[in-house]
């Protein structure tokens, strides 16, 4: 498959650098010179100095084309002419990233119909989204939804007094409709298996039904854990005030810190009822504590710089905030910033690319998710006709010890399979598969 990005930053190279590892033939052009080293010697792709969104540059064949074609400059009117000039000079599709929110509030069809864009990325919107399903499940450190909210997958913490630690689990009595599918343990995930046991400061991704999910979360709730009612926002960018509407609509009180007077005060025009937006340097402890952070439930660093995050994060844990949610620009610091007492650590670039990820699959691919900085990934897609897996016990099938099949959907009904499970074609399942191993595994489902 022949891929084309526009936009050689930080969300360009993630895509550019997932897509090249499956194979894939990816160009990545950019109008700056300086933007593409980092591309060229790293990855192996081609590059292309260039106007993405001039029609002379369309004309390469390179170009000309391809078939995907994906923009994600830091401009929304340059990835949607570019997007338009693609279509026009024969790419199939095209993927255009757009960070105005109000173009995706009011416009979003308007686009997709006369623009004919194929996918919208909103990075912010993404990582707000995951941010808050997180912040509304306790105990969790990541929660996703596949199957249309019929399969729940639930990532948390084992702590040394589970009663989950060091029992074998086909000796652990897990509720009807919850799977153990991964564990991520000293920077390697695991698919489990019947000897294998959870241990302490393991990170565990259970999956099943929704219901059976939320109810078995709360055997991982402190017991002194309460409904969430406060949280703190350190940042007032797009993230932030996506997030903190949401959380004020499900009833919690916010407040945020924001150094910048412009975006502080957008902030402020925003907020209902008992929230507030405070203008002032999230870094300073004297205004952390007079604001009340000790007494916050979650503190959420939203700044544009990873090392002010994560101090800011490590502040708050020492005043006495009882969570703290990080987001990182840098994706290979995620596992320190998780190492050093970082409850949650979100990458926007990540949960975009998964976006992508999917789309350029296709063959049945509905979602994926990518897991742990791309170590693993929950992909969601719909067994084919023909299929290798179709019609036959999944025991016999003798699928890749890197993926494990945890969910299938079928008439509408969601189900955990077994060794005699028969999977059909049409049915909507959900696997993990380890890294590398993806392009592997697909073939036994298309």
């Amino acid at each position: 498959m022949r891929v084309v990005i526009v936009g050689a930053g930080k969300l360009g190279y993630t895509i550019a650098e997932l897509l090249s590892s499956e194979q894939m033939s990816v160009t990545v052009i950019d109008r700056e010179e300086s933007q593409l080293v980092a591309v060229k010697n790293n990855l192996d792709v081609l590059t292309i100095t260039a106007n993405g969104a001039s029609p002379i540059t369309m004309d390469d064949p390179d170009v000309n084309g391809a078939d995907v074609f994906i923009a994600v400059t830091g401009t929304d009117e340059v990835n949607m002419v570019a997007c338009i000039l693609a279509k026009k000079h024969g790419v199939r599709h095209t993927i255009a990233r757009i960070r105005d929110m109000q173009f995706l509030s009011e416009a979003k069809d308007y686009l997709k119909k006369n623009f004919d864009i194929d996918l919208m990325l909103n990075p912010e919107m993404i990582a707000a989204h995951e941010i808050y399903r997180i912040l509304m499940t306790p105990a969790a450190l990541d929660v996703d939804e596949f199957a249309g909210g019929k399969v729940r997958l639930f990532e948390v913490k084992i702590g040394k007094h589970s009663r989950y630690v060091g029992v074998p689990l086909k000796k652990l009595n897990l509720p009807t409709g919850v799977l153990a599918g991964l564990i991520f343990r000293d920077h390697e995930m695991i698919i489990p298996h019947g000897d294998d046991s959870l241990q302490v400061h393991d990170n565990a991704y259970f999956i099943g039904f929704p219901d059976a999910i939320e109810k078995f979360s709360s055997n991982f709730v402190q017991q002194d854990s309460k409904r969430l009612e406060r949280v703190m926002i350190i940042g007032a960018g797009r993230i932030g005030r996506t997030l903190a509407l949401m959380l004020i609509n499900a009833g919690v009180n916010v407040k945020v810190i924001e150094k910048d007077r412009e975006r502080c005060e957008e902030m402020a025009q925003l907020l209902t009822g008992d929230s507030i937006a405070i203008y002032g340097d999230g870094t300073n402890v004297d205004l952390l504590a007079q604001e009340g952070i000790a007494s916050a439930d979650v503190v959420v660093c939203l700044t544009e710089d990873d090392k002010l995050n994560l101090m800011v994060a490590l502040l708050a844990k020492n005043l006495g905030a009882k969570k703290t949610v990080v987001r990182v620009y840098r994706t290979e610091l995620a596992d320190l910033i998780a190492k050093v007492g970082v409850d949650v650590v979100i990458s926007a670039r990540l949960l975009s690319a998964s976006e992508v990820l999917a789309f350029v699959r296709r063959g049945g691919v509905v979602s994926v998710s990518i897991l742990e900085g791309a170590r693993a990934e929950a992909v969601e897609l719909i067994v084919q006709s023909g299929a290798k897996v179709a019609g036959k016990k999944l025991m016999d099938v003798k699928l890749p010890r890197s993926c494990l099949v945890c969910a299938y959907v079928r008439k509408n009904k969601a189900a955990i399979p077994n060794g005699n499970t028969i999977l059909e074609p049409g049915d909507r399942t959900i696997l993990f598969c380890l890294r590398g191993s993806a392009q592997e595994v697909m073939t036994w489902f298309n």
